[in-house]
């Protein structure tokens, strides 16, 4: 039997999905890659943006038209928090959300053998614990993502993650650290600690997130720890101190802001202020004395009652901060989120002009700032090979870079010389 997966949203549900694909494989069934002909079909939807809803029943639509006697599978964020709609979409035949997923497994053989249609969303509750899905290994990376934490306890107004992903429900530190010493003794050399609160760790638990990095980098054979989206208001002046002094982390913060300016904050229900972002920011510099930290974050474009004064504010605000990258995106209105009704609603056209005009200045902030750092010596972990000595990869503070590195293969870090940006990375030499 041949399964084909298609996975949309957050390096979590990455993760997840390399998870999933090792448990079909595990039992008889071949992974093929997106365009081959499969006997089943699972899309792990994302539900973030209407947009990420589409594309997930686009793509079974088609799967489906293409391979009408092929299971189809619709799980992940999408029908968890859209229960209702996800189960009228008659051209999945399991549709499941984000609980119990090796259920999946079952509920697909069962279809194979002509079972009726599955719908088995089982909604969030207190107390529920954190569902291990362990990955062994991870076929298209040369870093391994460890998902620690789901859930998230926050009621941003923006945001449908809560009703998608439930409470905070933190993972085990033996059972992190028990795979991690697996993947390291596969060859991994680094690892990015991936979550959907991921500063929200240890709070179910009694534990924090700060120490299972210090844990983390006592693994012999993981040389580099890297840290996803944290939220600058749960960054504690202890916390910071203390991750800076994990040599293993990578000093590149990838903090949350959503907006730059601070009355946009409020109307967002975000628990900070751009003032406050900014402090955390230069305590974080601080702590790091004259090394190098680089930052990147993510901003929202037309939230409801944004004027273009604020705009502007928000864009003032990168320049402010510097950020190495920055990933921006239009407001998108969701169900079932306080900010569906808000007054003041920005057209879609604005808000895809001002995300347009944000992109514009954060490419040119990023030229800049990549400019800054030639003549820089850092460490590459050497990822995709374009050739026999031509590599691709990424720095400690996540600068892409293309260098020529004879003698080496993927999976290794080389100390390099960084150089110009040409657009899409920065050229660097081997020191």
């Amino acid at each position: 039997m041949r399964v084909c997966f298609y996975t949309l949203g957050c390096k979590v549900n990455l993760n997840e999905t390399e998870a999933l694909e090792q448990l079909f494989s595990r039992n008889g069934f071949t992974v093929v890659p997106e365009g081959e002909a499969a006997d089943v079909y699972i899309v792990n939807s994302c539900t973030v943006t209407n947009f990420g809803d589409q594309k997930s029943r686009k793509w079974l639509r088609r799967a489906k038209r293409e391979n009408p006697g092929a299971v189809t599978v619709l799980t992940g964020c999408y029908p968890q928090a859209f229960p209702e709609e996800a189960a009228a979409f008659e051209q999945a035949d399991l549709v499941c959300g984000n609980g119990d997923r090796r259920a999946i497994l079952d509920n697909v053989q069962k279809l194979l053998a002509g079972h009726e249609r599955i719908v088995a969303v089982t909604p969030h509750a207190r107390g529920e614990l954190f569902e291990e899905l362990p990955v062994e290994r991870f076929e298209t990376h040369t870093r391994a993502f460890i998902k620690v934490e789901d859930g998230c306890n926050r009621q941003c107004a923006y945001c449908v993650i809560p009703r998608a992903r439930g409470p905070v429900r933190s993972r085990a530190e033996s059972s992190i650290l028990a795979e991690l010493r697996q993947l390291a003794a596969a060859g991994y050399r680094e690892v990015v600690l991936s979550a959907i609160s991921l500063p929200s760790y240890g709070q179910d638990t009694g534990t924090s997130l700060v120490e299972l990095v210090e844990h983390c980098a006592q693994v012999e054979g993981i040389q580099r720890i890297r840290l996803g989206s944290l939220d600058p208001d749960m960054l504690s002046d202890e916390a910071i101190a203390r991750l800076a002094a994990v040599d293993k982390l990578c000093p590149q913060f990838h903090l949350s802001l959503q907006s730059g300016c601070s009355a946009t904050l409020r109307r967002m229900r975000r628990p900070y202020t751009a003032e406050q972002y900014a402090q955390v920011v230069e305590k974080l510099r601080a702590a790091y004395g004259d090394k190098p930290v680089s930052f990147t974050t993510d901003c929202i474009c037309g939230f409801p009652g944004e004027s273009e004064e604020d705009f502007a504010e928000s864009c003032a605000f990168l320049e402010k901060i510097g950020f190495l990258k920055v990933h921006v995106f239009p407001y998108s209105r969701r169900r079932g989120t306080p900010a569906y009704d808000f007054p003041g609603q920005v057209h879609e056209r604005e808000k895809q002009a001002r995300s347009r005009r944000m992109n514009d200045a954060a490419e040119q902030l990023r030229r800049r700032v990549l400019a800054s750092l030639a003549g820089m010596e850092d460490e590459v972990l050497l990822e995709t090979a374009l050739s026999a000595n031509l590599f691709t990869g990424y720095t400690r503070l996540y600068v892409p870079v293309v260098v020529s590195a004879p003698g080496h293969k993927s999976g290794e870090i080389v100390r390099v010389k960084l150089g110009e940006y040409d657009g899409e990375r920065v050229r660097a030499q081997l020191v």
